[in-house]
């Protein structure tokens, strides 16, 4: 599977937010339990809109992976380090997207000079950022219905 990742376009925004909407429904179920209520707190604002908003955002980077011209993920970090989406579609799942997508963000940041990386992971993606040097940091804390648990990883500067 031939992966690209590049810097996301205004043009991303509803594919990426179809990605982000689909790994939660169909990934996400630890974390959502199926709780109509729960998932529609979670989805309620995952709109092409508000992913446009991310992708705009003069403070963050934002990123698309994609397979043949699909895309399959998009992720976003601020200046200061806070990893505010990342996400790959359900028919990626642990072949690199995710992995891949992660990179570019730490890449990004590193070169900016921020020291840290940090995010609240749901349940279901925990292991997965533990795999990708990420420690827990702090206790659980709960949002829309949603635990997140709080993780830093160290990143290595050189802007």
């Amino acid at each position: 599977m031939n992966i690209q990742v590049r810097p996301a376009t205004e043009d991303d925004a509803p594919a990426a937010s179809n990605v982000i909407r689909s790994s939660i429904l169909e990934c996400c179920a630890d974390d959502h339990r199926g709780d109509a209520k729960v998932l529609e707190g979670w989805l309620r604002n995952k709109t092409p809109e508000f992913v446009c908003r991310f992708i705009l955002e003069p403070n963050a980077f934002s990123v698309v992976a994609s397979v043949d011209e699909e895309t399959v993920g998009f992720g976003s970090v601020l200046e200061t380090g806070e990893v505010t989406l990342c996400y790959v579609a359900p028919s990626v799942r642990f072949k690199g997207a995710g992995k891949a997508l992660l990179a570019a963000l730490e890449d990004h940041a590193a070169w900016a000079g921020v020291e840290a990386l940090r995010l609240e992971s749901t349940r279901t993606a925990r292991a997965y950022y533990v795999r990708n040097g990420f420690v827990a940091e702090g206790p659980a804390v709960l949002a829309f219905g949603i635990e997140g648990q709080p993780m830093r990883k160290e990143l290595r500067t050189g802007g």
